[in-house]
């Protein structure tokens, strides 16, 4: 047996961070790979609208903090799915960094069951949230696989 070898969880975690490199706003790269069965049904990146100027060429378009010229990366895998015809019901995302809120709760909807997060990031609601909804949140940092 290869003891090289990573595990399932570190390898989609990869695949999301490979992800993150294809985003176009600058002020965060998240990445996100949705599985199922050990199978990639979509990936998404934040990036603005198909057809529209992204951040790095016209820059950002700021509300309340946060930049809305983006659809997050949650956001853009979960819309790539739907475009395809591909269900999401018991499935699994991998996440550069914990949903926003209005992220976290598109993906309960959809069917997700786990979300597998590297970096946590701005909103302790989804905590309470993933609780009520039955939907487990499970942290990768540096060398951790913490269910929360």
């Amino acid at each position: 047996m290869n003891d090289k070898r990573i595990n399932w969880h570190e390898y989609f975690m990869k695949i999301a961070e490979q992800v993150a490199t294809r985003s176009t706003c600058d002020r965060k790269h998240i990445g996100a790979v949705i599985v199922r069965d050990k199978t990639i049904l979509s990936t998404g990146y934040n990036g603005s609208l198909r057809g529209a100027a992204h951040c790095d060429e016209v820059g950002h378009d700021m509300d309340n903090g946060h930049c809305v010229r983006t659809v997050h990366a949650e956001a853009n895998a979960v819309a790539q799915a739907a475009k395809n015809g591909v269900a999401l019901n018991e499935s699994e995302i991998y996440v550069t960094a914990s949903p926003c809120l209005a992220c976290f709760k598109l993906v309960a909807n959809c069917g997700i069951k786990t979300v597998y997060y590297k970096e946590f990031y701005r909103d302790e609601r989804i905590t309470a949230y993933a609780q009520e909804a039955g939907v487990a949140l499970v942290y990768m940092g540096e060398g951790h696989l913490d269910l929360i």
